[in-house]
């Protein structure tokens, strides 16, 4: 009998003994468990807050874009306005300086140079005609005395007892491929009209064999001949002179820079 008492106590304490390993491997499991939860919960709490950084970050990035985008917007916008107003300010002096030329058989464009007495026009216009008037912009007329031409250029220099106040000529060599021009002239007999294009190429040779012509998109029909063509600073850059019949947007002008020097050559001393 108390031998088996013994073994039952053995037996006691042995689950007993497995019992105390068991809960302390289960015990060390835990608590590692929890560790790696803890762990875990940490890095993911860290990712999480470097995702919301950098998000912040990029957000911050977009919005300071957008901003920056909306400025050059703006600043383009109020360029072009001003560019718009400037424009039309710079018409409305070249057209002071812009006259209708008439004679007793043809009719142009002509424009003050100089002390605002001298006008340019195409010889063209003013060519066996033994009377030539010239009528401003506001209204008043001039009997124009012809000082002299150049056949090969079409260029030809009138003389009035009025100052109508010169355009500025431009070098020439200074134009570009692609910039703005603007032409006054009075085509078909409407007087005044402004038209704008850009320089479409330069050094065009003419039917007079000189390489001298600006090619224009600005629209010239009959009537422009003799007048200006202009940068936009209202600088003259070339004299409107032919355009290919029967086409659209082929204009050509004579360069500024042989207008210049022809003439002071017609003129004999230095106007322009």
């Amino acid at each position: 009998m108390e031998h088996h008492i013994n073994v039952l106590y053995g037996a006691v304490v042995l689950i007993l003994i497995i019992q105390l390993v068991s809960f302390t491997f289960v015990s060390s499991q835990s608590a590692k468990l929890i560790s790696q939860q803890e762990n875990f919960e940490e890095k993911l709490t860290g990712s999480i807050n470097i995702l919301k950084q950098e998000n912040q970050y990029r957000i911050g990035e977009i919005v300071r874009t957008i901003s920056q985008q909306r400025d050059d917007f703006e600043v383009q916008i109020d360029l072009i306005k001003s560019t718009q107003i400037d424009l039309s300010l710079i018409i409305e002096e070249a057209l002071k300086k812009v006259v209708t030329v008439t004679t007793d058989i043809s009719a142009g464009t002509g424009f003050a140079v100089g002390d605002g007495s001298y006008i340019l026009t195409n010889n063209h216009v003013i060519d066996q005609s033994t009377l030539v008037q010239v009528q401003s912009y506001n209204g008043e007329v001039y009997t124009a005395e012809i000082v002299g031409f150049d056949a090969i250029a079409d260029l030809a220099v009138l003389k009035i007892s009025g100052d109508l106040g010169g355009f500025v000529i431009a070098d020439s060599d200074n134009v570009v491929i692609g910039e703005k021009a603007v032409a006054i002239g009075n085509p078909l007999g409407l007087s005044f009209t402004v038209t704008e294009g850009i320089i479409s190429a330069l050094d065009r040779e003419g039917p007079n064999g000189l390489s001298s012509y600006i090619q224009t998109d600005v629209t010239l029909n009959p009537g422009n001949s003799g007048g200006p063509l202009l940068n936009k600073d209202g600088e003259v850059i070339g004299m409107a002179n032919f355009k290919v019949g029967g086409a659209e947007g082929l204009g050509f002008a004579l360069e500024s820079n042989i207008l210049r020097s022809k003439t002071n050559e017609i003129v004999g001393m230095d106007i322009i």
